[in-house]
């Protein structure tokens, strides 16, 4: 009896010491987490944040355990929306502190594609409006005018008859210009000379004997400037100033145009086109200007000279110059080319143009 008794206080007394409620969650981490406010987040918005979380990683596989973690943590009922808290919550930690972070985050998916392909849009016709207007303002190449403005521009004949045309620059003077005249008439040769306004109004009579012995006169601008350099008005006024003396000397405003240095841009030649000009540059220059010696003229113009050539000479130039070695080969440069059975004609007569507008 006495060994029941003992034993009933026992129990008793560790019942009364030892007892706990059996309704508490024991409080390990999960549990402390699980009651926690913060995860009644959605299953949704608790991707999205894991998704947005530098802890994502670059490996699908521990992408997919970290989500399958977050999921099996997460409570299988959904609040209700009086209990949800502010999306600014803080994020749940358990689930996190369980995932590994790699060595290189990880961007959402989802979101940073479609903020860049925002951000692209805009860009791509600007880019192209850009693209335009550079092509819109690039200088096109006297060869690209030539093409663009075939019946505008020249720069030679028709390779199909064997015509070549000799040209003549910067005249008049009185140094060169009667020499070039005479060594022509010595040969029954007809040429072109293009010359400057400001010469022609100094020395008329020499324009005279030139339009008198059957030679065609062009227009070479007035003074001589570099025309895409000009101004619209001035670059007219070039044009103009030089036609208005030719006419009163010869009788008629030449159609005939050639920029000085050859050189002009797309905007004056769309002009010469509007007023019924031609242009005409060379192909076949004789570098003469340097002043060269007579069989340097003629070995330059020989190995150059086609069927439908217009070759480039100067009857004039400045006080440096020296255009005797031009003067001396003229008449052994007709000879050679009418041996190799080459017919001297003007540029009116090479292109099948009128000399007149």
């Amino acid at each position: 009896m006495t060994k029941r008794l003992w034993s009933f206080s026992i129990v008793c007394l560790l019942v009364t010491s030892c007892g706990a409620p059996f309704s508490k969650p024991f409080p390990d981490q999960s549990s402390a987490h699980l009651a926690s406010p913060h995860v009644t987040q959605t299953s949704t918005e608790a991707n999205r944040d894991f998704e947005e979380s530098h802890f994502v990683t670059d490996s699908d596989a521990n992408t997919a355990n970290a989500k399958k973690r977050i999921n099996t943590l997460l409570p299988v009922s959904t609040p209700s929306a009086s209990t949800v808290p502010s999306a600014s919550a803080t994020p749940s930690r358990a689930p996190r502190s369980t995932v590994t972070p790699s060595s290189k985050p990880k961007i959402s998916s989802r979101k940073p594609a479609t903020q860049t392909e925002a951000s692209k849009r805009p860009s791509v016709p600007v880019q192209k409006n850009q693209g335009q207007i550079r092509i819109a303002q690039k200088k096109l190449t006297l060869s690209q005018l030539v093409v663009k403005y075939p019946e505008t521009f020249k720069l030679r004949g028709s390779s199909q008859e064997k015509k070549i045309a000799l040209t003549f620059d910067d005249g008049p003077d009185t140094r060169f210009t009667p020499k070039v005249l005479d060594a022509l008439k010595a040969n029954q040769v007809k040429a072109t000379f293009f010359v400057l306004g400001s010469m022609a109004a100094i020395h008329p009579d020499i324009i005279k004997r030139i339009a008198n012995e059957g030679h065609v006169i062009g227009n070479h601008s007035y003074s001589h400037e570099n025309l895409p350099k000009l101004s619209v008005d001035k670059f007219q006024n070039q044009i103009e100033r030089t036609e208005h003396v030719l006419q009163g000397l010869i009788g008629y405003s030449p159609r005939l145009i050639r920029p000085p240095y050859g050189a002009i841009n797309e905007e004056q030649v769309k002009w010469m086109a509007d007023h019924h000009y031609l242009i005409v540059n060379w192909n076949v220059d004789s570098l003469d200007w340097k002043s060269l010696s007579s069989d340097q003229v003629l070995h330059n113009i020989m190995q150059q000279t086609k069927p439908g050539s217009i070759i480039l000479q100067h009857s004039g130039g400045a006080d440096s110059q020296d255009l005797s070695g031009t003067v001396q080969a003229i008449g052994p440069l007709i000879s050679k080319l009418k041996a190799s059975g080459y017919t001297f004609v003007t540029v009116p007569e090479l292109l099948h143009v009128t000399k007149s507008r």
